[in-house]
């Protein structure tokens, strides 16, 4: 079915929702870097290794409930679940203004990572549920899209709030939005167009049989442990375990970093933080886009950004610290095309597996990227402590960059073929 005949008020309707809900969970995770560079860690007289410990510990949170999470908004209802995960994660993204005891911290900052670990599977299942083939990589850019859209305010607000409040009233105040929004969730959202009473019959029909048909091309998986032992799903487990090393070490530190390469403010660090995200915001668009009109080409979007990526965080090891202007507008290009290829890559999942075990499997390899995210934002945060300047970390995140090209090459794909059909469970792929 031609997805153009498909009803655009999906888009209108549910493409919002999932971007402010994704917003908000991003900006609960991100802001640490601010705190820390506002004085977090000289306030609770912390260690390199203890702060950098802290802000990695939302990773390994982060990490334990992906999987379950994909399998109860698959079976059950990923409304349900973000509309809970919403309403903790905005009371531990608060208290991290309000604890001052570094073991509570700890722990909190914990539960915060196994809280909104269950966020991002579930929207990716709930997404798979209401756009096409087609249309995922578009959908799940917008979703993504949260990541450096929020990052640009957020660095911006999040400066001032440090410099009016202090920075334990930043956590606090950009804690509250998740538990409004999380009413404004329960009462638009629906999990299945068959439950959504803004589309005719006649367009449910439509949707439902698009989304069917599309699943008659795939080889049946029995069950999950067959989906996690394929081929594409290991490498690409891997392969998002090193891109997260760069991408949490450079959204953590950026702050960081700008403020002890520049010497400027906390606010002047806040809008040169924005900076990168607005790159990241467009090319996301742009190459979603493009995936979704050449979906054969997904990989290539993907090794291409992120070898990109890798080269500008080389070059900026190179310059060293005696030339910001240079290497400010190298981080600027590291983190756009980092960003770039968020959406092509979710998209790769659901065209080689069914439903029933797709959405599992992209819980598996994002919970691999909350590891590498952790291994990222530790080594990155001990690293700039420990040397006084972040020139090491740019080589470790484009080492990190250049391994994950190189695992997203191995992934085989079939040339020409607009959708992938086949695999061998048993490890062999034929895509």
């Amino acid at each position: 079915m031609n997805n153009n005949s498909l009803p655009a008020s999906r888009w209108v309707r549910l493409i919002p929702i999932v971007f402010i809900t994704y917003s908000l969970a991003y900006l609960d995770r991100s802001n640490y870097g601010f705190g820390a560079a506002a004085g977090l860690k000289q306030a609770l007289h912390m260690t390199a290794a203890s702060s950098s410990l802290l802000a990695a510990l939302f990773f390994l949170g982060y990490f334990f409930f992906q999987v379950p999470g994909a399998h109860y908004a698959k079976k059950y209802s990923a409304k349900k679940l973000i509309f809970w995960a919403l309403i903790l994660w905005g009371i531990f993204a608060s208290l991290q203004g309000v604890v001052t005891n570094l073991p509570l911290l700890f722990v909190d900052r914990f539960l915060l990572g196994v809280v909104e670990s269950v966020v991002m599977p579930a929207m990716l299942v709930f997404i798979s549920q209401w756009f096409t083939s087609r249309e995922r990589s578009r959908a799940n850019t917008f979703l993504i899209l949260g990541n450096p859209i929020t990052v640009l305010w957020m660095s911006v607000i999040s400066g001032y709030l440090v410099q009016w409040f202090h920075w334990q009233g930043m956590f606090i105040i950009e804690g509250i939005p998740s538990l409004i929004w999380a009413f404004i969730w329960w009462v638009v959202v629906k999990d299945k167009p068959d439950q959504a009473n803004w589309l005719s019959d006649d367009d449910k029909r439509a949707v439902n049989a698009a989304l069917i048909a599309e699943q008659q091309g795939l080889v049946e998986v029995k069950n999950y442990r067959e989906a996690f032992r394929s081929r594409p799903v290991v490498l690409l487990s891997l392969q998002y375990f090193f891109w997260s090393i760069g991408v949490y070490g450079f959204v953590l530190w950026l702050p960081s970093m700008i403020k002890t390469a520049s010497h400027v403010g906390i606010v002047s660090t806040g809008w040169l933080s924005s900076i990168p995200y607005l790159g990241a915001a467009i090319l996301m668009i742009i190459t979603s886009f493009l995936s979704d009109r050449q979906p054969s080409m997904r990989k290539t979007y993907v090794w291409v950004s992120l070898s990109i990526g890798a080269v500008a965080f080389y070059l900026s090891y190179l310059l060293g610290s005696g030339h910001f202007v240079l290497s400010f507008v190298l981080l600027v290009i590291a983190g756009a095309t980092m960003y770039a290829p968020y959406g092509p890559f979710f998209a790769i999942v659901p065209d080689i597996l069914p439903s029933s075990v797709a959405g599992v499997a992209m819980a598996l390899i994002n919970s691999m990227g909350a590891l590498g995210s952790f291994v990222g934002s530790y080594f990155v945060g001990y690293m700039n402590s420990v040397t006084g300047s972040p020139n090491a970390s740019y080589m470790f995140m484009s080492l990190s960059l250049i391994v994950s090209v190189v695992l997203t090459i191995s992934v085989r794909t079939r040339r020409g073929s607009t959708t992938p059909r086949q695999h061998d469970l048993e490890g062999k792929t034929i895509l």
